[in-house]
């Protein structure tokens, strides 16, 4: 077998680049709050039930901290795949997350800088060479208050390399289905998570110590209906609420064929006429996550979900256990695996390190998250740093 070649000429030339102009043009709602925390299986009532929020310290429904990568265009990762590389598609590998402490709350509205930072190049088992991209982002209210930072790493692989490998098999697209005690016992699980943080009640740092475990948490099991109501709730998925807003003279590579599979690509003009064109859920990139043949062509056995909803778990997760006075950070992870149609995932969370006089001016507590599916694979590694009170 010859050697699998790379070409990178085309995206070389945007390392250290603003990119991606695009902008929603509406603030946010209570609804479209509702609707992310309802995508992401995350019921903190906080950020849905009226009554309740009204009652807290909030005075009234805020969104989790998650719920910045909604507020954006591309699913937090589109700066990590600009410029063409023939023959490939991509997955995301990972995101990186610095927060500062500012609510996004019904009417606010984010504004994003972004920038192509630069990628390494890394023999995989599932594609061969494998490059790994990186994309920044920076994302300020209407007031221009910070709100987050974030790092995206997006896996941009040859689809006929991932293919004769064959790492995910057609095994995946056999997806388990579960008797009804399995469902009975997921749903025991699901409920006694929601107990304990429902309150809100915060854990003291000094009281909280090296080993100890947060409650599991369990999300699935996975299917179309959830991955379809995942894609819905990020908000630049939804008809009409973006614009491109490319600076005068400037040239943005966003609307750029990547080098995705042919029957993978946006149609931006035809979306004019026909917006599913252009919505990634019908045609684009992400077809994939609910089309099989589609999925297969690109080396996934399978359906599977999307990657920034596996992020936000593992900080939604974070926060509930937190409670009301408490605050992540930082939260950084890495995908190992999508998560399929017809798996569920556990998320398990440990102490594994407490800091008195952290870079954030308070006490924080590093808690490391591991999610794996019902047969034990690991799908997410993640660590994050959280305030609690003192």
């Amino acid at each position: 077998m010859s050697e699998v070649k790379l070409d990178m000429s085309d995206v070389d030339k945007w390392i250290g680049k603003p990119v991606i102009f695009a902008e929603l043009w509406d603030p946010c709602n209570a609804t479209d709050i509702r609707r992310w925390v309802m995508a992401m299986d995350y019921p903190n009532p906080i950020h849905w039930d009226q009554e309740f929020a009204q009652k807290s310290q909030f005075g009234g429904i805020v969104a989790p901290q998650s719920f910045a990568v909604a507020m954006d265009y591309g699913h937090g990762c589109h700066p990590a795949c600009v410029g063409k590389i023939p023959g490939s598609h991509l997955i995301f590998g990972g995101e990186e997350w610095w927060f500062f402490d500012a609510k996004v709350r019904p009417g606010d509205k984010l504004f994003q800088k972004r920038r192509f930072d630069g990628y390494d190049v890394k023999d995989t088992s599932f594609a061969g060479p494998t490059v790994f991209t990186r994309g920044d982002t920076e994302h300020r209210n209407q007031n221009g208050v910070l709100v987050a930072r974030e790092r995206a790493t997006a896996i941009r692989y040859l689809i006929d390399e991932a293919n004769q490998r064959k790492v995910y098999g057609k095994e995946k697209a056999s997806p388990k289905r579960w008797d009804k005690q399995e469902l009975a016992e997921i749903h025991k699980l699901r409920y006694d998570w929601l107990l304990s943080g429902r309150e809100g009640k915060s854990p003291n740092w000094s009281s909280v110590k090296v080993g100890d475990k947060l409650p599991r948490r369990v999300i699935g099991p996975h299917t179309i209906t959830t991955f379809v109501t995942e894609y819905r709730a990020y908000r630049q998925n939804i008809w009409g609420t973006w614009r491109w807003n490319v600076p005068e003279g400037a040239y943005d590579p966003a609307k750029e064929d990547a080098g995705f599979a042919q029957d993978m690509t946006y149609d931006h003009d035809a979306r004019r006429i026909d917006p599913r064109q252009g919505d990634g859920l019908y045609y684009g990139p992400s077809s994939g996550h609910l089309n099989l043949e589609k999925a297969a062509n690109i080396g996934m056995g399978g359906m599977y979900g999307y990657g920034a909803s596996m992020n936000a778990w593992q900080v939604d997760t974070i926060a509930y256990w937190a409670g009301h006075n408490g605050f992540v950070w930082h939260s950084v992870t890495q995908f190992r695996s999508p998560a399929f149609e017809g798996d569920i995932t556990y998320i398990d969370g440990e102490v594994v390190d407490k800091i008195e006089r952290s870079v954030y001016g308070c006490p924080v507590v590093v808690v490391q998250v591991k999610m794996k599916t019902q047969n034990g694979e690991t799908i997410l590694t993640g660590k994050a740093e959280v305030q609690l009170p003192y």
